[in-house]
């Protein structure tokens, strides 16, 4: 473990949007962990590191550190992501490998970073001894340098390439619905894939992404000229230390959504049957007893319980359906522990797990790359936040893909799960300047 960094108050509150702009905006390794413009709760990151080994983050013991009052739960560790094919195949499961140089995993060890508490409304700084004073002088002086708060409008233009036609989407369908009535599944998460060819500016489509779709799990993860776009609202793991106990883990799975309505009272009525459908609640209850299976392998006997369920959370695109699922970690799980028994997401294979995966291989046929993996921090002290890489952008040299997918049941409709999978994809592929082709 390096040393720790030291830590400075900055003098004021600043927009993290104009402080990411005018501090780290051109850094090659950079990164933004996003609450959300306007955010009155919760936390931001941002700033720089270096990639690192991913070995070195898998040792790492979760919820191995004290807790500390009054300070920000991440300062200092690591910051990246993990994607789906590797974890795959680490599960024993086939797995694309090839996905056009995108690194499947990559974590940059942070040696520079701004911590935004949004609910007391103060900034910190995390680095070197010998700098940290400049680096909260640098982020006060940004309040003088405002981001503007109109993106830029998209230039790429054109239609973007679908990996499957909603016909053929629909007609894997109807193979997952063969693969439940034989009995091989009960729930298969099945995806397909939008790209741009197109040099795009991951910080201009960023600052679109957010503004158009929201999320307390935002993120901007740049790193050798490939770079992570999220606007995802489903948090995979969160981990907390506790002074007198072991720590626990939290992940809250969501399955099931519908489109906000034009106006108040059709809203009101989309959330209403997003509660009420017997499709959705058991698609849900499927993947939180999956979640508390996968808890199990690396928590306290008894301790793993369901601490929400089924419950509507709204955002500027759509409602979900979302549950909570907690226990207690046993002493001396790493972090690689952890990911072994819960990665990939349940959310993203189906159930059972395994045999979820194989279909899926064999059905979708290409990479999934980072999209149905997962992003966040994991902190020296043990300490992590990782969310689903969802309703996201993965740019690499010379385009970018977006990827997009629906629970599958017994019971679903191709038509609706098609217009689903069109619902989930429209904002981030906006935000690239690309419409959906037609049909989706």
């Amino acid at each position: 473990m390096s040393e720790p960094l030291a830590v400075a108050d900055v003098a004021q509150w600043v927009d993290p949007a104009s402080v990411f702009a005018a501090l780290f905006a051109r850094e090659p390794h950079a990164f933004w962990l996003d609450a959300g413009p306007d955010a009155d709760e919760g936390w931001s990151w941002m700033g720089t590191g270096a990639p690192d080994e991913p070995g070195a983050v898998r040792r790492t013991p979760c919820g191995g550190g004290p807790t500390r009052i009054g300070e920000t739960p991440f300062r200092g560790g690591w910051v990246g992501w993990a994607g789906y094919d590797d974890a795959a195949a680490r599960a024993e499961a086939p797995a694309s490998q090839d996905d056009d140089g995108v690194p499947q995993e990559r974590w940059l060890r942070v040696e520079r970073v701004l911590a935004f508490d949004h609910a007391a409304r103060t900034i910190r700084a995390y680095g070197p001894r010998d700098t940290v004073e400049g680096l909260a002088a640098a982020a006060a002086a940004a309040a003088t340098a405002r981001a503007s708060s109109s993106p830029a409008p998209a230039d790429v233009g054109g239609v973007a390439r679908a990996r499957h036609t909603p016909d053929e989407y629909a007609a894997l369908i109807e193979r997952c619905r063969d693969a439940i009535r034989e009995g091989d599944a009960y729930q298969l998460c099945l995806t397909t894939r939008f790209e741009v060819e197109a040099s795009v500016d991951p910080l201009a489509v960023y600052a679109r992404l957010r503004a158009a779709t929201p999320a307390h799990h935002g993120g901007f993860i740049r790193s050798d000229g490939v770079a992570l776009l999220s606007a995802s609202p489903e948090q995979f793991l969160h981990v907390e230390p506790s002074a007198d106990g072991p720590a626990i883990v939290r992940t809250r799975p969501i399955k099931g959504t519908r489109p906000r309505g034009a106006d108040p009272r059709a809203d009101a009525a989309l959330a209403a049957e997003l509660r009420a459908s017997e499709k959705e609640r058991a698609e849900n209850v499927m993947i939180v007893d999956l979640m508390r299976n996968d808890l199990s392998r690396v928590c306290l006997p008894g301790s793993v319980g369901v601490d929400a369920l089924l419950e509507v959370e709204s955002y500027p695109a759509v409602h979900q359906l979302v549950s909570t699922v907690s226990g207690s970690l046993r002493q001396g799980t790493t972090l690689g522990d952890l990911l072994d028994a819960t990665f990939p997401a349940g959310s993203m294979t189906g159930a059972p797990k395994l045999s979820a995966m194989t279909i899926l291989h064999g059905l979708e046929g290409a990479p999934r790359g980072v999209f149905s993996g997962c992003f966040g921090w994991i902190g020296d002290d043990g300490a992590l936040d990782l969310a689903m890489v969802i309703r996201s952008i993965v740019i690499r040299p010379g385009g970018a893909y977006v990827g997009a997918g629906g629970g599958i049941t017994w019971r679903s409709d191709a038509a609706a799960e098609v217009a689903e999978v069109g619902i989930k994809a429209r904002g981030p592929l906006a935000a690239l300047g690309a419409a959906l082709p037609p049909g989706w």
